[in-house]
């Protein structure tokens, strides 16, 4: 029998078609860290991750026998979850007609914003990996756009190459790259003023 590739090592598609229980608890306990950070960091809501994540494991097995693998599994998933967190979203905020999109990030006119960079060169790996930093980095993560947040969080969070993303939240390349270089600079403008203290800090 052919074993065709999954994005998931030694989890044969073949096995998951045929509904075996096995191979789908090995799916599930291998992509439910990832799928619920990608649900949390959406929907901002333990609760309301757990649900997407619920909800897209039990998507997945119902329609796994129709999965054509022309996208890797766990690509798969992170799409069902990504659209599952924006339907829990949209049906929160149905009461005030707020519409929860992808939208585009780009200026009206076309320009990017001049943004001013902290250097975070001299700061060691101890300041930087600290839970305290790590908090602040949660928070300006939280301040940017859905579409910004997903893309920098499937990137350089769950570690997707740019076409597995592009998949993921069917956009194209050439948008995930676009947004990538934007959340990644919005973020270091969020974080110049915290970097800036501990850079202060460090001299005084």
């Amino acid at each position: 029998m052919d074993r065709q590739s999954t994005g998931t090592n030694d989890i044969s598609l073949d096995a998951l078609r045929s509904g075996s229980r096995e191979a789908f608890a090995q799916l599930v306990e291998r992509y439910s860290p990832s799928i619920y950070r990608l649900a949390l960091r959406i929907t901002g809501n333990s609760q309301d991750a757990e649900d997407v994540l619920q909800e897209t494991f039990l998507k997945a097995m119902n329609a796994l026998s129709d999965f054509q693998g022309r996208s890797s599994v766990s690509t798969w998933l992170y799409r069902i979850a990504v659209n599952e967190s924006l339907m829990l979203l949209r049906r929160q905020k149905r009461a005030n007609t707020i519409p929860v999109e992808l939208e585009n990030d780009e200026n009206q006119d076309g320009e990017s914003e001049t943004l001013e960079i902290e250097d975070w060169c001299c700061l060691p790996e101890k300041e930087l990996l600290s839970s305290e930093s790590r908090a602040f980095l949660d928070q300006a993560l939280n301040q940017l756009s859905p579409r910004l947040k997903m893309v920098f969080q499937l990137r350089d969070i769950e570690g997707l190459s740019i076409q597995e993303t592009a998949d993921a939240l069917e956009l194209t390349e050439a948008n995930v790259k676009t947004s990538l270089m934007r959340a990644r600079l919005k973020l270091r403008e969020l974080l110049t003023g915290y970097f800036h203290e501990k850079l202060s800090g460090r001299a005084a």
